[in-house]
């Protein structure tokens, strides 16, 4: 798996990119994904023009490829993560920084997987699949 990163925002990514390639590093296959960090007015704007929600939110999943039985694609598509909200909602639910961006990562990137949560069931698959990456990682709640 290779994950290219870029740094839209003013908090630097070193450390969080570390993380993030530590927490897909058992994932073995040839999939390639972007992951951007971003901050609170980029997050607004990309959500508001690609999803019509005028607000900020944490992470935002752009798939390349809507068929998930397409194998030929070897690249899945971006993860935009806002670094200023998951300061905020690693406060609010009392749990570290560095866990929250996991989260949020994994999180993209199962959406990017075709992974969702529009229905009960659906979701209860996916928080599974989540939790058990970020177990693998030793990144437990």
């Amino acid at each position: 798996m290779t994950i290219n990163f870029f740094n839209e925002g003013n908090i630097p990514t070193e450390e969080y990119e570390e993380l993030i390639s530590k927490v897909f590093a058992p994932i073995k296959d040839d999939k390639v994904f972007s992951i951007v960090f971003v901050d609170d007015a980029k997050i607004h704007e990309i959500n508001k023009t690609y999803r019509n929600v005028d607000r900020v939110t944490d992470v935002i999943s752009f798939a390349l490829c809507d068929d998930p039985d397409n194998e030929l694609e070897d690249e899945l598509g971006d993860i935009f993560i806002d670094l200023e909200q998951a300061f905020r909602q690693a406060n609010d639910y009392g749990h570290s920084v560095t866990r929250e961006v996991a989260f949020l990562a994994v999180h993209g990137y199962l959406h990017l997987c075709g992974y969702d949560h529009m229905t009960k069931e659906d979701e209860e698959i996916m928080c599974q699949k989540q939790e058990e990456i970020l177990e693998t990682a030793g990144l437990k709640r």
